[in-house]
């Protein structure tokens, strides 16, 4: 497991070392803005999903352990994706309050991108053991929002990506996102069937005590 948390700081950390080696070598390209603003988007995206896959691939591979991975990978993931946010702001923006508005408001994919980023936020505050302890219950309820945040990630990615008439990458992400959707269905209605039992058994309990019939 050790090997493993190493694997995924360098994984983590490869890619910003990356655009920071590129910016320092004019490698960027011709728009160094729009390229940090794409790979930034294109990580937060890419860990999301990885962090997505770790409950399928724990329950394939019984490695209960994997579980441990989730945390960091998936703050990598609200890290690059507060790289994107930052890039919007500075580069695009020059911290124009009214401009960064504007766009927020008026522009579809820019309105699913921030909400995917303002999604993750409580996700990543609340991703200590602390917090976890202290919600009980409702820390699973409130990280589903992770699906949609996901969902709405690749929302914004496809409609970036087609003003350009390019949505390979866009449409990658939507049939990942889709196989893991797919693949937590099992473990969804397994859920739904206990919680069901659960309430038939608690109702069966009032209805004995209310009328005395029943042991």
């Amino acid at each position: 497991m050790t090997g493993l948390r190493i694997a995924v700081w360098l994984g983590g950390l490869t890619p910003l070392a990356l655009l920071v080696y590129r910016a320092f070598t004019g490698g960027l390209g011709v728009n160094p803005v729009e390229h940090l603003t794409h790979r930034t988007g294109f990580w937060a995206l890419t860990l999301l999903m990885v962090t997505l896959s770790i409950t399928p691939i724990r329950r394939l591979t019984k490695r209960n352990d994997l579980i441990k991975l989730r945390r960091p990978i998936g703050l990598f993931a609200f890290f690059y994706a507060c790289l994107h946010f930052l890039i919007f702001i500075v580069f695009d923006h020059l911290f124009a309050l009214s401009s960064i508005l504007e766009d927020i408001v008026k522009r579809p994919y820019i309105t699913a991108g921030f909400t995917a980023f303002v999604l993750l936020i409580p996700l990543a505050l609340t991703s200590t053991k602390g917090w976890i302890r202290r919600l009980g219950k409702r820390w699973q309820r409130l990280h589903r929002l992770v699906y949609l945040s996901a969902g709405l990630g690749v929302l914004h990615f496809f409609w970036k990506a087609a003003s350009k008439a390019d949505v390979r990458e866009p449409l990658i992400f939507a049939g990942v996102l889709a196989i893991l959707m797919i693949a937590r269905l099992p473990i969804w209605l397994r859920r739904k069937r206990r919680t069901t039992s659960r309430l038939s058994d608690d109702a069966r309990r009032r209805t004995r005590a209310a009328t005395g019939i029943g042991p």
